[in-house]
């Protein structure tokens, strides 16, 4: 079996930030660094000689292809007619990803302990920025190459030979636990979706940024007017504190979105409400997004590239990418007066239907992703997969037989539910405000959440209670949910037991736990395993090596019984999730997008695909789910929306 070792150093006026389609339609290939099997790595320099021809017929030679992020390099040599199947593809990169691991080169190989002078060269990032884009504005000289910068040019090709020897070492490093079976078959699925893309409506994101910076002209003026010219722009912070304080008397500790948004909730003069209003308007989120639509789409008018597989740490649920569809904003506005904005704002005339245009551009961003001509988007979404998951994980036989009826249609609302299981009344008598309380409890204390969790929930609901209110209904709720309770303990003691007996096998449920070799794996009902590194025991604490999702970097981070059953319960739904994606595909339902647990496809615009069909299809149990209830529902349409 012959494997290739590849790695490109590239050229683009586009900037890599606007994704790695559309970098690819202007990138010129500089070098090509490869080696065969075990052989030295080769440096093909593409602006003295050789062509890409040979790398074809390397591609084709080869039985197998490691890259490091394969995406970059397959995307960018199919625009120069290089066709690399990916069915020979296997990603250092994705490996690292789908085992808990950093998926950036350098990082990985500090944290696989690669000898230094295997290890990706981190000078080499001035190289990367001298050579692969556009000099400066300022400087006179546009572009560096090989003839203007000779020593930099012989270490850009060291750089790029050091690269391969670093991806050949790592290869040999990682573990491949999840690179079999199913989970390759789904990835080999993913880059088939990235590659496909969703139509956007172009025209409605430049008519959106258009409405957007006539709104932001509007209410800066309005601002310079109700301030007599104290703060004459958006952006002048300071001034704007200092007004509200000293000619306003009224003081805020800053002005951040939830900030604000708490204090509109409160009593406010009719000067200071107008003003924290418009900073409310002036900071939307949504003129990025457009933005990157401008930027990202294809020449064909499809934006690509979106989902990275594994790209949320231990879980393997997909990262969002340019777009970020994973965190589109909620729309506040009902869907016929969307409908109704986006044809204005393609008229440029949406200020006279609406007063809050910063409002209408948020609400619509999703109406950007459409089908395209002669096709309709089928959307469908898994119902409240986590609730249903964490049930049947822990073996809550009430729960999982209440979702069952409630799917029938015979069995009450689960918000209901919770509330009475937790005070013993039945579900019919429960009121509107405890229904609110039963929500909170279900989205607060799943996951060994208390009393805080509890109540951060619930102010995002608007349920305000003591805490000694809140300690009793925290009680109820456990009590309600004896098996879920149990779990949460069962597993953090059987991960401890683990730990402390390298090379044997727990069992907790459906999961299997084993630790060897510093890893800590759990093995999920797919057959998958979650991964964690360099796990141990700290003064009774678990812990393991990742990123800090606040801090963003790879350090030492503790966990508990409750977290680790968030995380299966989070892996299992993804799996879930993954099994109706296959589906979906065999039955003619092209995915173009996914949205959490929510699946956006395309398809002929015929009734034979409907939602109903996608939903059965999503809603269908996996082999390894037998007694998971699962329901499934949505709606088509021309134009994503919110359903």
């Amino acid at each position: 079996m012959t494997t290739l070792w590849l790695d490109l150093e590239t050229y683009s006026e586009t900037p890599i930030t606007h994704g790695t389609h559309k970098y690819a339609e202007n990138a010129e290939v500089l070098l090509v660094a490869y080696a065969f099997d075990d052989e030295a790595v080769e440096v093909m320099d593409l602006t003295e000689r050789g062509s890409l021809d040979s790398v074809q017929m390397m591609v084709d030679t080869a039985d197998m292809i490691v890259i490091h992020n394969s995406a970059f390099d397959r995307t960018v040599l199919r625009h120069q007619n290089v066709h690399i199947p990916t069915e020979k593809v296997e990603d250092t990169m994705v490996l690292a990803l789908a085992h808990g691991l950093p998926g950036s080169l350098g990082a990985l190989c500090d944290v696989m302990g690669v000898p230094q002078d295997k290890a990706k060269d981190k000078s080499g990032k001035k190289l990367i920025h001298l050579f692969t884009k556009p000099r400066p504005k300022n400087v006179k000289l546009r572009r560096a190459n090989r003839d203007t910068h000779p020593e930099e040019w012989a270490a850009f090709i060291e750089y790029a030979r050091l690269d391969v020897d670093a991806m050949r070492v790592l290869h040999g490093l990682l573990p491949s636990w999840n690179n079999r079976g199913s989970e390759r078959a789904l990835w080999l699925l993913d880059q088939k979706i990235n590659d496909r893309g969703i139509a956007i409506d172009v025209e409605l994101a430049d008519a959106a940024l258009r409405a957007f910076q006539r709104s932001s002209r509007s209410l800066a003026e309005r601002t310079r007017i109700l301030t007599n010219g104290a703060v004459g722009s958006l952006t002048q912070r300071g001034k704007f504190l200092q007004h509200l304080e000293q000619t306003l008397a009224f003081t805020t500790p800053d002005l951040k979105k939830g900030t604000v948004s708490t204090l509109l909730q409160g009593t406010l003069t009719p000067e200071v409400r107008e003003l924290l209003e418009i900073r409310q308007q002036a900071s939307a989120t949504s003129p990025a997004k457009y933005n990157v639509l401008l930027k990202a789409t294809s020449v064909d008018g499809r934006l690509r590239g979106t989902l990275q597989f594994c790209g949320a740490s231990r879980t393997g649920r997909w990262g969002g990418r340019l777009f970020q569809p994973q965190n589109l904003p909620r729309p506040t506005l009902k869907q016929e007066h969307i409908d109704m904005g986006i044809d204005a704002m393609k008229l440029d005339c949406e200020d006279l239907l609406f007063d809050n245009v910063s409002e209408l551009c948020s609400s619509a961003v999703r109406g950007a992703l459409v089908a395209p001509e002669g096709r309709k988007l089928v959307v469908s979404d898994l119902s409240n997969i986590e609730g249903r998951v964490l049930a049947w994980l822990a073996g809550e036989n009430w729960k999982t037989e209440a979702f069952r009826q409630f799917d029938y249609g015979v069995g009450p609302d689960l918000y209901k539910l919770a509330y009475a299981k937790s005070f013993n009344k039945k579900a019919e008598d429960v009121t509107k405000d405890e229904r609110q309380i039963g929500k909170v409890q279900e989205l607060a204390l799943g996951y060994q959440g208390s009393v805080g969790a509890f109540s951060s929930m619930a102010a995002l609901y608007g349920v305000f209670l003591p805490e000694r209110e809140v300690r009793d209904i925290v009680d109820a709720w456990r009590k309600a949910h004896k098996r879920v309770t149990k779990f949460w303990y069962a597993l953090e003691s059987a991960v401890k037991d683990a730990i402390r007996e390298p090379g044997k096998r727990h069992v907790v449920r459906d999961l299997g736990i084993t630790f060897a070799d510093t890893w800590l794996r759990i093995k999920l009902p797919s057959g998958r395993y979650l991964c964690y590194p360099n796990a141990g025991l700290s003064e009774g604490s678990i812990v393991y090596d990742g990123v800090n999702q606040y801090t963003k970097k790879w350090e030492v981070i503790e966990t508990y019984g409750g977290k680790l059953v968030e995380n299966v319960v989070q892996a299992v739904a993804r799996d879930v999730l993954a099994s109706g994606m296959f589906k979906a595909e065999e039955a003619g339902y092209a995915v173009c997008l996914h949205v959490h647990d929510e699946l956006i496809t395309e398809t002929p615009d015929d009734p034979s695909y409907n939602p109903d069909g996608l939903a059965a299809l999503m809603s269908a149990n996996p082999s390894w789910s037998m007694g998971l209830p699962l329901a499934a529902a949505g709606f088509e349409t021309h134009r994503y929306k919110k359903d």
